[in-house]
């Protein structure tokens, strides 16, 4: 006893052990070291060191030595340990501790009021949501409340960051100590932050998130600007150079986003430490090749109550996998050899922490790795491996001590100490409450409380004998020397009975103090220890089913375990729609071969080739799709400004879009993804090959030219747009302003140009201008949303008189009206088969629109604009047959070489020829008839859609889905917290042209102002 008083008169003496060289004390100051001899103990010096029987030494807030018993000098005070473990004080890689919560602006639905660069006063950037002068230095501030939390889990350290903006400024890293602010920072600048989220930022750009990735890249190039100019003073550019040489810390929430990040770090000589959202397992290999490290969270998702087979249906696949799979996360990481720290920030609940550490061992994360996790590897990510992380002489004592290993789930945490000064989070005791113990008090009389288990994992169960008798479990919990108890006898009397006492004797152990009864009545109780359990032969609780199915690719319904490859195929005896000038062949054969068209004709030999018995089938050249906006993410439109050439859609590519497999199901194998038509210049658009399974970056069609997107019209300047929210005030608001938006960028484009050809100019690169001269330069080509013969004439005069072309004009529903002039100026047309009266803009519209085009010698082609539409693109081709009696050989080249030659691809795709690339689909029937099935679709040879194999995929995703189902009602019966199906989860949005997203919302149709939260 009289050590345990010494030891905390000690631990009282270190609060002031602290010498506070700036602050002036009122009073006498009592300064002397905190001096500790923890001996006995199996001190865990790291994960790679373990010491039985050790001695850790403290003196104030320093480690003074380590190891194996020792003689301890005169002066300390000595804590035996015998049986217990000290460990390393944890870590928190990712945290807001210590900050004001992050303002965040009220949702009141869409408005268009424009902000179009910062109002903040001072010599700061453009756009707020650049903010690298932000410090978390300048605003922490010591929280005692939220740092007793996460000192009860162990941790003594944390990094805390500005969770706000693209880019965030820097983050501190500071210990859990109760001192002054300037007391507990252990790195004042310990990293620099980003993100892709543009956060509370009043500037409207970026609201999409190929405009994000255009800000961080034009940020970088600024940044090399500002190094070496003298123009001007700008506090945002120079504390984002400055800040270079720190850890670069990126937010990116999925696989997909790191790829992105990933690809502007290496672009500009960075690399990225990435704090995820913990589902790397779906793309690990991936994930290992950015050669980067990581910070993962433990928010692995709940199950979903499915009892209800209708409410299940809301569970999408891949939310059901992701819930089976995510615990596994950190354990692929270990395996993959991927260098990752642990964070608990996401969690709902910090008590959730250990829960979900143990759950990710049960899943084969191993303790070792675990360990590092929390403590060495964040240490040295965040330039903090000199004071903690390890224990070791002249490291801070920061250090926890307990009871067992710590990831046992016995486990108890008694101490944390933090800068050597001690934080009791469970009283270190003897005492062993197992046993079984006489209830006694009002109301109380005949229960026997059975506690078994040990210290931090106690089981209770409640017996009550007489004619009343009943069983019931309960809860017990213990926290230092006060317990609480719960249990239902559900018998007389039934209800729910609440103990609440503490220790009051330790020989024999009594328990005792208040009781509130079923009916609502107090009353006082004591229980005295009468002896150990009795043993019973009790069969072992079911483990939980750790057995997982395996990740596909991509993460979504109808991927492949494994990915296909190409083949070898001999096609016998089909109707052959070649698309050149054999026209159509009967009865004929076409081999395919390491991706390409090798012979096409009658009577081929086999050789090695899989042989396919075509007969009665029709082959063609897949589909190509000149205007889409599917496999895109992060919202279509960059609409905030008049002019957003330096977006680009290949930055947002979605390789998990479910509607690249339905495409591949009616024939497309390509599809040309474009920006949205909400301003007069968009963004850079992306032509794609329909490879299911791949990365974003496998799917981009090689050596293809870059092509941009104009749009005129209503969804340009946007007059009428969503009146709801109040008048638009974002230039252009008519279509004569829209004239003067090309004018002026073509202008600025040539001084642009002509500038930066100066000999040792020093002009800033501007990622916007550089696309436009592209154009100028004939390396990137206009493809034009369009409706009316007025304003196609008009782009088709400011073209001429600014010296460059337009491409193609898409939509184009009065073509038929200025074909001689597209013709003339050798300008392409992709239409719609037969859409009208669904907005003013197409009241002129006919059906005979693309015949008359191609009468007239215009390149004319179908397009889809919608995800469904693209699945028939053979029965719009169809269309102009009946409409305007095209020969069916014409109209199928709507759909497959005329749209490749307006994407300059005609030489790789759009027919079938020797030397080509084997993008064929094997129809049932004639191509253009409405009972046509696309069998199979061939991209580069690989079949990514077979009719037969998918009946087979449809047949073992629901085997699947039902199987994961049923451990989700396992976890459930065995007590798992589940939540309800809410429908759409996992689901992405359909885009169309005038889609607007901001944040979690899209405005739709942008003519009629209709709001859709999608």
């Amino acid at each position: 006893m009289k050590k345990l008083l010494l030891y905390g008169f000690a631990a009282l003496l270190c609060n002031f052990a602290r010498a506070q060289q700036t602050f002036p004390v009122n009073g006498v100051q009592d300064i002397r070291p905190g001096l500790y001899a923890f001996t006995n103990a199996t001190i865990v010096v790291s994960a790679q060191q373990t010491i039985p029987n050790g001695t850790l030494l403290v003196k104030d807030r320093m480690i003074e030595s380590v190891g194996p018993a020792a003689t301890i000098p005169k002066g300390y005070v000595v804590v035996d340990l015998k049986g217990k473990y000290i460990y390393p004080g944890l870590i928190d890689a990712y945290t807001t501790y210590g900050l004001p919560d992050a303002p965040r602006q009220a949702f009141a639905g869409f408005t268009r009021t424009v902000t179009p660069v910062s109002t903040k006063p001072g010599a700061y950037g453009w756009n707020e949501a650049i903010r690298p002068e932000m410090n978390v230095k300048s605003i922490f501030h010591v929280d005692a409340t939220k740092a007793e939390v996460m000192k009860k889990n162990g941790f003594g350290a944390v990094q805390s960051l500005i969770h706000d903006g693209i880019a965030r400024g820097t983050s501190v890293v500071a210990s859990l100590g109760d001192e002054r602010d300037n007391l507990v920072m252990l790195n004042e600048e310990a990293a620099a932050h980003y993100s892709f989220t543009k956060g509370t930022a009043a500037t409207n750009y970026p609201s999409s998130l190929m405009g994000s990735i255009a800000l961080i890249r034009q940020t970088y190039l600024d940044g090399q600007w500002y190094g070496s100019q003298k123009e001007e003073y700008n506090i945002s550019l120079a504390e984002f150079n400055r800040t270079q040489s720190l850890p670069q810390i990126f937010e990116a929430t999925d696989p997909l986003s790191v790829l992105r990040a990933d690809k502007v770090a290496k672009e500009f000589g960075k690399k990225y430490i990435f704090k995820t959202d913990g589902d790397e397992y779906r793309r690990i290999d991936a994930m290992k090749a950015t050669g980067s490290s990581f910070i993962i969270p433990l928010t692995f998702p709940d199950a979903f109550d499915v009892e209800d087979p209708l409410q299940a249906r809301k569970v999408t696949y891949e939310q059901l996998k992701d819930w089976e799979l995510a615990p596994n996360n950190p354990a692929t990481m270990e395996k993959a050899g991927i260098r990752f720290a642990i964070t608990s920030y996401g969690l709902a609940n910090a008590r959730d922490f250990w829960t979900n550490l143990r759950i990710a061992i049960d899943h084969g994360l191993s303790e070792a790795q675990a360990l590092k996790s929390l403590t060495e590897i964040p240490a040295e990510m965040l330039g903090v491996s000199d004071k903690i992380g390890t224990l070791a002489k002249g490291k801070m004592a920061n250090f926890i001590i307990t009871s067992d290993g710590l990831f046992k789930k016995e486990n108890v945490i008694y101490e944390n100490w933090v800068e050597g000064r001690q934080y009791v989070v469970s009283r270190v005791s003897p005492i062993n409450l197992a046993g079984s113990y006489k209830l006694s008090g009002d109301g109380l009389a005949g229960i026997t409380l059975r506690v078994s288990g040990n210290p931090g994992s106690y089981e209770l169960a409640v017996q009550r004998s007489g004619a009343d008798s009943a069983r019931a479990r309960g809860t017990f919990t213990r926290t230092g020397d006060m317990v609480s108890l719960y249990f239902d006898l559900k018998a007389n009397p039934a209800g729910n009975i609440r103990l609440s006492g503490y220790i009051s004797n330790t020989a024999p152990v009594t328990l005792s103090g208040g009781a509130i009864l079923p009916d609502g009545t107090s009353t006082n109780w004591s229980a005295v220890y009468s002896g150990p359990v009795p043993v019973t032969n009790r069969p072992e609780a079911p483990k939980a089913n750790l057995t997982a199915g395996p990740v596909v690719y991509p993460f979504a319904a109808f991927g492949n375990t494994e990915l296909p490859t190409a083949e070898t195929v001999l096609f016998k005896n089909a109707t052959v729609w070649t698309n050149e000038k054999d026209g159509i062949l009967k009865n004929a054969d076409v081999l395919i071969e390491n991706g390409k068209i090798k012979a096409v004709g009658k009577n081929l030999a086999a050789g090695n080739a899989k042989v396919i018995d075509a007969t009665g089938k029709h082959i063609t050249a897949g589909i190509v799709d000149e205007h889409s906006h599917i496999a895109a993410t992060g919202g279509i439109n960059e609409g905030t400004q008049a002019v957003t050439s330096e977006v680009r859609v290949g930055d947002v590519l979605d390789s998990e879009d479910i509607n690249l497999y339905r495409q591949l199901a009616g024939g497309v194998t390509t599809s040309h993804i474009l920006h949205g038509s909400a301003n007069p210049v968009g963004g850079q658009t992306m032509l794609i090959k329909h490879r299911w399974g791949v990365l974003p970056e496998q799917m981009k069609f090689e050596g293809a030219d870059g092509f941009i997107k104009f749009a005129l019209g209503e969804n340009v300047k946007q007059s009428n747009f969503n009146v709801q929210a109040g008048p638009n005030t974002r230039f252009p608001q008519s279509r004569m302003g829209v004239e003067q938006v090309y004018v002026d960028a073509f202008t600025r484009a040539k001084e642009y140009k002509a500038a930066r050809a100066v000999k040792g100019n020093h002009v800033r690169r501007d990622l916007e201008l550089e696309a436009l001269v592209e154009i100028l330069d004939n390396k990137r080509f206009i493809t034009c949303h369009s409706y009316v013969q007025s304003e196609i004439n008009m782009l088709i005069h400011v073209a001429d008189s600014m010296g460059f072309h337009v491409n193609t004009f898409t939509h184009i529903l009065e073509g038929y009206k200025v074909a001689d002039k597209m013709k003339a100026h050798n300008i392409a047309g992709s239409t719609f088969s037969d859409w009208w009266a669904y907005k003013s803009e197409v009241s002129e519209a006919i059906p005979y629109n693309g015949k008359i085009m191609n009468e007239m010698g215009v390149v004319t082609a179908f397009n889809s604009d919608d995800e469904e539409m693209a699945r028939r693109l053979n029965q719009e081709a169809g269309k102009a047959v009946t409409y305007g009696h095209m020969s069916e050989e014409d109209a199928l080249k709507l759909v497959t070489l005329n749209p490749a030659k307006m994407l300059h691809v005609d030489n790789k795709v759009g027919s079938i020829k020797p030397g080509k690339d084997a993008d064929l689909v094997v129809w049932s029937t004639d191509p253009l008839s409405i009972y046509a099935v696309a069998e199979k679709t061939y991209v580069d040879g690989i079949a990514y859609w077979d009719y037969e194999k998918d009946a087979a995929k449809q047949k073992a995703l629901k085997a699947d889905e039902g199987r994961i189902i049923q451990k989700m009602l396992e976890a459930k019966n065995k007590g798992a917290v589940t939540q309800r199906p809410t429908g759409g989860g996992g689901r992405r949005p359909g885009y169309t042209c005038d889609d607007i997203e901001e944040g979690s919302y899209v405005v739709a149709d942008s003519y009629n102002g209709m709001l859709n939260k999608k």
